[in-house]
């Protein structure tokens, strides 16, 4: 009984942890739209970008719109993925609609629309990003992407949503009859659809080695106790000399490489190194295998 009652309050702390964060990157996005990409007259794509537009013609709040374009989508959401995702990203919706039309009152924090444009897009790009990795969605493309995700995820969450807002930013130059603030909007969706990408996946920018070494035990050795970085011998045999040899494999993040390269010059600088890109690594010191892509 003990176990049982242990594991249900650190699951009610989470659950709370999770809305505590879903709160904050609400009214960050909140204060991306209403402070930076609505008073420039930006639409940069996606939901709110068509809000935005709406709100030119219709005397309708655009976080209101944002609330009320989300309902169909909303209803997809529970027949695709069930009442768990949809609960989270109603209160997600909620927030941000509420907080959208909260910060009007308050002027635009600049009028360069340059800096509006990338300012908006960041902010946007870490709070739905923020938002997807505790499980929610910010609705709208956010639940589309989800879907084509599921579908295809070879494809990155950044650019199916640059795909999506394209649409919109082309829309918006037509009826606004303003190509400078579309073009705008474009930086502006080009920026989150960057930004969230790193947010979601991290800059990886990991290094894959391959040292060939006539002392590859000094050289492990060196690498497992200085940087505690695995290694991976592979059987390797010499095509000219026909001499057996242990080829040393390892990843590493960018950062740490010049350290292994300092290490392999100091003990054989006669050995022959290989350096690959590596997009992504999973596995102990890195990604897990079981964390949901979105």
């Amino acid at each position: 009984m003990k176990k049982y009652i242990k594991i249900r309050k650190k699951s009610k702390t989470e659950w709370i942890k999770k809305y505590i964060i879903i709160t904050v990157a609400a009214l960050l996005y909140a204060v991306g739209v209403s402070l930076f990409i609505d008073p420039n007259h930006m639409a940069p794509g996606g939901i709110t970008g068509i809000s935005i537009i709406l709100n030119r013609f219709l005397p309708v709040g655009t976080g209101t719109w944002i609330f009320l374009l989300n309902i169909p989508i909303l209803l997809f959401a529970v027949w695709r993925f069930g009442l768990g995702l949809t609960v989270s990203s109603i209160y997600a919706i909620a927030l941000i609609s509420f907080f959208t039309n909260i910060l009007t009152v308050f002027d635009a924090a600049t009028h360069d629309i340059l800096l509006a444009a990338l300012a908006g897009g960041v902010l946007s790009a870490v709070s739905i990003g923020v938002i997807f990795k505790v499980g929610a969605t910010t609705g709208g493309i956010d639940i589309i992407v989800k879907a084509i995700r599921l579908k295809m995820p070879h494809i990155r969450t950044g650019r199916i949503y640059f795909i999506c807002d394209a649409v919109v930013v082309a829309l918006s130059g037509f009826l606004f009859r303003d190509m400078n603030a579309a073009l705008y909007a474009a930086i502006s969706a080009s920026c989150t659809s960057m930004v969230m990408d790193i947010v979601l996946y991290g800059r990886d920018e990991a290094k894959l080695l391959y040292i060939i070494s006539n002392k590859p035990e000094q050289i492990t050795e060196r690498i497992l106790e200085d940087l505690y970085i695995g290694v991976t011998y592979i059987n390797g045999r010499g095509a000219y000399s026909g001499k057996d040899k242990k080829v040393i494999m390892c990843a590493m993040k960018k950062t740490v490489f010049p350290r292994v390269e300092e290490i392999v010059k100091d003990e054989d600088p006669d050995s022959f190194m290989i350096v690959t890109g590596a997009n992504e690594i999973f596995g102990e010191g890195y990604k897990s295998y079981f964390s949901e892509k979105m």
